[in-house]
């Protein structure tokens, strides 16, 4: 299958008790996956990009709330990947964390990837070759000089 036929998600952010979670979906059907399970006084498609939604986490099978939650859109071609992109920010935690992807799994996305986020952000032409080994070498960084290098490749200095 066509990866622009598949629309993706994944936890974004490390797991672990912790304040605040991120789930990203990107794809085509990122924003209809949204519609689906996201409950708040507006609707999404008239939401703004890059604009923070509250709301709540709904499983469309038992219509019961998990969870407060801030909705971000970001809509192609503006995001990372050049593709609807969004962003489910959640309280963090492994079980509510993994219950939310769950149901963004279960409402039509399949589990990204390692890696393949930036991978689309290749595919698309957002990131070049350098850069995207740039993320690779930025997150994989284990001191502050190598930090630096991977910034200093990923901006094209």
């Amino acid at each position: 299958m066509d990866y622009k036929e598949e629309t993706i998600a994944a936890i974004a952010t490390p797991i672990g008790i912790g304040g605040i979670g991120i789930i990203r979906i990107s794809g085509h059907n990122a924003e209809d996956i949204a519609r689906k399970i996201f409950r708040s006084k507006s609707q999404i498609k008239s939401f703004d990009s890059f604009r923070l939604y509250l709301g709540h986490i709904i499983d469309p099978e038992s219509n019961l709330p998990i969870d407060e939650v801030l909705l971000s859109i970001m809509r192609a071609p503006f995001s990372y990947t050049r593709e609807d992109v969004v962003e489910v920010n959640s309280h963090s935690g492994y079980t509510i964390l993994s219950h939310i992807l769950q149901i963004i799994l279960r409402t039509g996305a399949r589990l990204a990837r390692p890696g393949e986020f930036t991978l689309r952000a290749f595919l698309n032409g957002r990131i070049d070759l350098t850069q995207a080994e740039a993320i690779i070498d930025l997150v994989n960084a284990k001191g502050d000089m190598s930090v630096r290098l991977a910034t200093n490749q990923l901006v094209g200095g």
